[in-house]
């Protein structure tokens, strides 16, 4: 059994609620399902959000429900869509959302393309015509339940100031790359390009909390603590790395860029400005980039497992910089939290909790999640 662990420690405790995971995302469920959404694609939206709270990545977890909600109300996301291929060969596959929920969307193309690189060993499948998808990881780790690697992208509205610059011009643009392993945890990197997403932005709004100064620049450069200054679109994250180049800010940058080219301008999908929040009126156009690697066809997978386990051993012997300090993989953290999070609940703010009841008023649906205790 694993050890309990929680990548992030709410503060004040008492601002908290833990909850018991599937009731919170039989809850979201019923909430979509009450907005016309099919019972298998509120599941999988549920299963995405839960997912991200468990792992301890509250910004993309169920404090997004309202998002998806609302872009269904003002009719920027269809409930009803269904999954087009545009174009296809052997081992690609282009294919529109129809503007449905980027979940639904990105699960059904990693699994386009986990089914052709079985038969041909690696494919790729770009994505049009979609919606913000949660955390990138939850598709990535698609690919490893089949003795596979995978690697998803995303372009997402302009909320990033490219080096140099003022002003909102490039998404946060994630990356995710994930690889099996003989012993969990699976090897997960997934992250923005930017310091931080804009969903941690929005969770330190809701708990009422100053943002640390180097995550967002106002119009005129000048740096930023108050996440609502933010959110009311007149501020802009800075990019992975910071301000200027002296600590790689170019090279976030760099990489949201080729997010950009990969997902909205290979595909055919917004890139830019162009892509819009899940909430506007007009359809955002987000586009996604899968690729699923068969390491069967590559290398004997025992061999490979072993190299993994080699790996990591490797990483995990490293000279510590103090003694109090602890070697983490990628994906590790979130691992440890999500298994812990299983059996003590998931810390929920008082004030996203609020809102979710509200949802629940709103769909007039019952508000049946599970409080363990009042305390996180």
């Amino acid at each position: 059994m694993a050890r309990l662990f929680e990548k992030t420690v709410p503060a004040p405790p008492n601002e908290y609620v833990r909850v018991e995971c599937e009731s919170l995302k039989s809850f979201v469920s019923a909430v979509l399902s009450a907005f016309k959404v099919s019972e298998e694609h509120s599941r999988i939206v549920a299963d995405v959000l839960v997912t991200a709270d468990l792992m301890g990545i509250e910004s993309h977890g169920v404090q997004r429900l309202k998002r998806y909600t609302m872009g269904i109300q003002v009719g920027s996301v269809n409930p009803h869509a269904c999954l087009k291929v545009v174009k296809k060969s052997a081992s690609t596959a282009l294919v529109d959302g129809g503007s449905g929920l980027g979940q639904v969307t990105a699960y059904n193309a990693m699994e386009i393309a986990i089914r052709k690189a079985e038969e041909v060993g690696v494919s790729v499948v770009g994505v049009r015509n979609s919606h913000h998808f949660g955390i990138a990881g939850y598709y990535a780790l698609q690919a490893v339940k089949h003795g596979m690697i995978g690697m998803v992208m995303t372009n997402s509205e302009a909320l990033v100031a490219y080096t140099h610059t003022v002003g909102r011009s490039v998404g946060t643009n994630p990356i995710a790359v994930s690889f099996p392993t003989k012993n969990p945890p699976p090897v997960l990197f997934d992250a923005a390009t930017s310091v931080i997403p804009i969903g941690k932005v929005e969770v330190y709004a809701k708990e009422n909390k100053k943002i640390p100064l180097g995550w967002a620049i106002s119009p005129e450069g000048k740096l930023l603590d108050d996440p609502k200054e933010v959110l009311t679109r007149k501020g802009a994250i800075l990019p992975l790395g910071g301000f200027g180049e002296d600590f790689g800010g170019h090279k976030g940058a760099g990489l949201a860029l080729v997010v950009d080219l990969l997902c909205g301008v290979l595909t055919g999908a917004n890139y830019g400005k162009n892509v819009k929040h899940t909430t506007d009126k007009e359809r955002a156009n987000v586009g996604h980039f899968m690729l699923a690697i068969d390491i069967a066809k590559l290398t004997p997978m025992e061999d490979f497992l072993e190299r993994i386990e080699e790996y990591k051993g490797y990483v995990k012997g490293l000279t510590k910089a103090s003694e109090e300090a602890e070697v983490w993989i990628p994906g590790e953290k979130a691992w440890l939290t999500m298994e812990t999070r299983k059996r003590i609940g998931i810390p929920i703010h008082k004030n996203i909790l609020k809102e979710l009841k509200e949802e629940s008023e709103k769909a007039g649906v019952e508000f049946n999640i599970k409080v363990l205790k009042e305390t996180a």
